[in-house]
This record gives structure tokens, C-alpha cells and sequence, in this order.
């Protein structure tokens, strides 16, 4: 049997722990989530019959600020899958420089299968059950896999039946409710802002670079749109039903007309259909997985031809696929890095909702701009200097300035 997800990503953190050179104690410390909740969630359906599914929030660790991360519902979210994700987000919100901790949350449940009215009856029960663990200032949620802006906006109702209004209670609201304009566009504007930096530093040319991307969700249809606005040429693109894939480059504005009007990518008049594993294999510049995780196996990685992989999604490469690729000379990009521009902007979020200032969203655009370029400056110049991968640099400095903030409150 493989590693678990969770263990995965310790594998990570253990070897930057290594060459950081941390001792037990402090390693211990920052692996190890510090706190887990499990809860029971009895929902009425519409045909009256009562069923059962399980939550999870997981706090990983909340030294630098309140717990910080999204909610998602999907049927295989399991309690290693949760640990996992909180644990990414220690160092995401680390490496960006936001002033959070890293959490997570799910219910096992398969959201496509529900109506709207029970899905809102399933969210606020499941508020509900971990309400006394979260607040505007110790945990804030936010829209994951399977969730969006209506789900927090009951998220944010359900809390605030209980504790009064709190709109900073969760971030990726609508905007109605105190949402930040371009928060919806973020993690998908953020994979832009990424590649742009990552091409000039590897040679590509914006004008002729071509781009596949897995994943037509929130994050991959903004990632794709904005690409494909600025000129560059998306050749494929899949959602869970199958891609299509154009070597001419996709007409993105209408496949996104076409994917609300059938539900699907496959069958698009202006391109051929391909499956998700023909598409990851396509040769290309840059590969973009923004969907799911561990996409990219032992199994696949020797026949991905892109130049460069940017992780839209997280976790979508397993540890022996990401050693397969580092040999065959691969760039990888993490998604600590890659997808961090949704958490950059739920942090102006929250900021506005304390302040009840709203920004503008060009401010927004700009400030994410700034912020998540600057990571990737950061990591770059560790990979470079170091001589390690750019998945090492980014663990690395998230790790230390976690480190150093539990060592100035004292915690050990």
C-alpha cells in the first residue's frame, strides 16, 4: 500500500527539515496538526429520510494567526486527505508572508448528488458542529473543491445566528455579503501572475507558448480564461468528463459558453475530444493540473513532454512522480506557490470585513499581484543559490518562518 496524502506531504517536510536542520521537538511541533475534529452530521432530505455524513476540521497550526482554510465536499475527502490539505496550508499562508495559520475541512459527501435546499440544511448542521472551534479570529473557512460563494454565504448565517454578524466569519462570500471583489478570480489570476514570471526565468516566449490545462472548475477556467485573454495559446483543456484539445489554440469565451450551457468540455464543435490522461501526456510548454489530487503518478510521469508544470490544484503529483520529473529535468512549480492567490485575497477579505472598508479591484488585483510575485522571487532565488527544487525552496521558507515565530512566542 502507498503512502498516505498526508504522508506524502511530510515526506516533503521531513527532508526540508533535514537541511534546516530542525531538532525533534520543533519537527514534531510542526508536523503534527494541533487539533482535529470529527463530527456527525444528520441531515433531512427532501423525501424525508435522514442521512448521516461525516465532517472533519482539521487545525494544523495557528502560530502566525488564525487558522486559515477552505471547506470542501467531496466523497473521498477522508481524514488523511484533511491533515494533508491543513498541513499545505501552514506553508502556503507562510511563504506568501499573510498572517494565518493552516486549516482544513470537509464533509464526505458527493454534492452533485444533492438539491440546494439540502445541501443548505447539510452546511449549516455542519456549522453548526464545529462552531465552537472557529471564529473571525481564530479559524476562518473558505470555498474549496465541491464549495463556492453560496456555501459560505450559509456558513456565514448559520454562525451568525449563533454569535451574531460576523461576516468576517468566512471568506469567498458573495460579494453582496461583504465578498472582495476579485476574490473569485484570484487563485486563477495568481496561476497567471506565476506563469508569467516562470516563463521569462525559463526561456519561454509569452507570444508562442502553449498551455494545457486539467481542470475547467473555479480555478481552471479563470486560469484559462485570463491566459487566453493576455494573448497566450491554451491548447487543451478537461474537466472530470473528458477534454478537448485544439493545437490551434482554444476560443476559451466559447467553450466557457458551451460548458454552462451542456455541463461538459468533451463534444465542444471547435476542438477533438482527448480523455484526462491524453491531455496530461500532450506535448506542450506549460501543464497546468487544476483539479484534483495525485494526477501525475510513477505511472504517467515519464511521458509528460511540458517544459514546465505549474500546480493549480493541490497535491497533484505524487512523490515519486515529482522525482521521475526533477530527472527528466522537469520544472515544477508547488502548489504552495502556484495556487496561493485564493488565500491572498480571502486575507484582503477578511482585512475588509475587520476594517468594513471595501477595496477596489484593482487594488485587490494589485496587491495580489505583489504579494505572490514576490514569493515566487523568494523561491526562486533559494532554488537557484541552494541548488534545490523549487518544491524544497518553497517548504523551506515557509517552514522557517514558522519556526521562528513559535520560537518567539515560547512555545518551546
Amino acid at each position: 500500500m502507498g503512502l498516505s496524502t498526508f504522508d506524502q506531504v511530510n515526506k516533503v517536510f521531513d527532508e526540508a527539515a533535514d537541511r534546516l536542520q530542525f531538532a525533534g521537538g520543533i519537527r514534531e511541533m510542526l508536523k503534527r496538526p494541533w487539533r482535529e475534529l470529527q463530527v456527525q452530521i444528520p441531515v433531512r432530505m427532501d423525501n424525508g429520510e435522514i442521512k448521516v455524513f461525516t465532517g472533519y476540521r482539521v487545525q494544523h497550526n495557528g502560530a502566525r494567526g488564525p487558522y486559515k482554510g477552505g471547506v470542501r465536499y467531496h466523497p473521498d475527502a477522508d481524514l488523511e486527505e484533511v491533515r494533508a490539505l491543513s498541513s499545505l496550508m501552514t506553508w502556503k499562508t507562510a511563504l506568501a508572508g499573510i498572517p494565518y495559520g493552516g486549516a482544513k475541512g470537509s464533509v464526505q459527501v458527493d454534492p452533485r448528488q444533492l438539491s440546494e435546499d439540502e445541501l443548505n440544511r447539510l452546511t449549516r448542521r455542519y456549522t453548526q458542529s464545529i462552531e465552537h472551534i472557529i471564529a473571525p479570529n481564530r479559524d476562518i473557512p473558505a470555498p474549496d473543491l465541491g464549495t463556492n460563494a453560496q456555501t459560505m454565504a450559509w456558513m456565514m448565517d448559520a454562525y451568525g445566528q449563533l454569535q451574531g454578524h460576523s461576516p468576517a466569519i468566512v471568506t469567498g462570500k458573495p460579494v453582496e455579503l461583504g465578498g472582495s471583489l476579485g476574490r473569485e478570480a484570484a487563485t486563477g489570476r495568481g496561476v497567471f501572475y506565476i506563469l508569467l514570471e516562470a516563463a521569462s526565468d525559463h526561456g519561454l516566449s509569452p507570444d508562442d507558448i502553449t498551455v494545457v490545462i486539467q481542470g475547467f472548475g473555479n480555478v481552471g477556467s479563470w486560469a484559462a480564461k485570463i491566459i487566453h485573454e493576455a494573448g497566450m495559446k491554451v491548447i487543451a483543456i478537461s474537466s472530470v468528463d473528458g477534454g478537448t484539445y485544439n493545437q490551434a489554440g482554444i476560443n476559451v469565451i466559447e467553450l466557457e459558453k458551451y460548458y454552462r450551457e451542456s455541463g461538459m468540455v468533451s463534444g465542444f464543435s471547435e476542438g477533438d475530444d482527448i480523455s484526462n490522461q491524453e491531455l496530461l501526456e500532450l506535448k506542450c510548454d506549460v501543464l497546468i493540473p487544476a483539479a484534483i489530487d495525485n494526477v501525475i503518478t510513477g505511472g504517467n510521469a515519464p511521458a509528460i513532454k511540458a517544459k514546465l508544470v505549474l500546480e493549480a490544484a493541490n497535491h497533484p503529483i505524487t512523490p515519486e512522480a515529482d522525482t521521475i520529473l526533477q530527472d527528466r529535468g522537469v520544472a515544477v512549480l508547488p502548489d504552495i506557490l502556484v495556487n496561493s492567490g485564493g488565500v491572498i485575497v480571502s486575507y484582503f477579505e477578511w482585512t475588509q470585513n475587520v476594517q468594513e472598508f471595501r477595496w477596489e479591484e484593482q487594488r485587490v488585483n494589485t496587491e495580489l499581484h505583489r504579494i505572490i510575485t514576490n514569493a515566487y522571487r523568494e523561491v526562486h532565488q533559494r532554488t537557484v543559490s541552494e541548488k534545490i527544487t523549487p518544491r524544497s525552496a518553497a517548504f523551506e521558507i515557509g517552514m522557517q518562518r514558522v519556526a521562528r515565530v513559535v520560537e518567539l512566542r515560547g512555545f518551546v
